[in-house]
């Protein structure tokens, strides 16, 4: 009895499931391209999530829509926990590594479409991060007056990229030595 029980389809609750698909949505986004890179078909993160192809397409027209959404997440997560005066850039940083990790197929989508409107107001949202954090860190005397803004970027971008590059039982490794690299890079001369 349980099979039939697992066999009966969700009642159509129209537009009031439309938060709720959205977010089951970008979780399985997260999974789905975990897993498989860009190459895993779209159709499969509507069926991770439990949702129809309909839906799937009503909120995530393409995959940059859905690569988009979870950036939005992730921008919005460091906008957060980089707000507090006693954030560095090291958190910046371990936060991007702990973010690519998991979204290696994403990064390559966003460089690949970076001059896509969506994509670039997310990146004027993390530059606001990054300046955020730079001029509090040069303030404070940890990072070097010789800094810019698109340095930081650059930096994270960088270490992003090589993450998603990498093997996955390299990455780890990867983070570390890019981030050695920068703290030497940043620091007050």
């Amino acid at each position: 009895m349980s099979s039939q029980a697992e066999e009966q389809p969700k009642a159509n609750r129209g537009p009031a499931a439309g938060p709720e698909n959205r977010r089951a949505l970008i979780a399985a986004a997260r999974e789905v391209y975990a897993e498989g890179g860009l190459n895993a078909p779209f159709s499969a993160v509507a069926k991770r999530a439990g949702v129809g192809q309909g839906s799937l397409y009503r909120h995530f027209p393409d995959r940059t829509a859905l690569a988009v959404a979870v950036y939005e997440e992730n921008v919005a997560e460091l906008e957060r926990l980089m707000e507090p005066d006693t954030s560095t850039l090291d958190d910046l940083l371990t936060r991007t590594v702990d973010q690519a990790m998991v979204s290696t197929a994403f990064v390559e989508l966003v460089n690949g479409d970076r001059h896509d409107p969506r994509v670039a107001a997310l990146g004027e949202r993390y530059r606001g991060v990054a300046s955020r954090l730079l001029a509090r860190e040069q303030r404070a005397g940890r990072a070097g007056s010789h800094l810019e803004v698109e340095d930081v970027l650059l930096a994270t971008g960088m270490l992003a990229a090589e993450i998603a590059r990498s093997d996955p039982d390299q990455r780890l490794d990867v983070a570390t030595r890019v981030r050695a690299l920068f703290h030497l890079a940043f620091a007050p001369r």
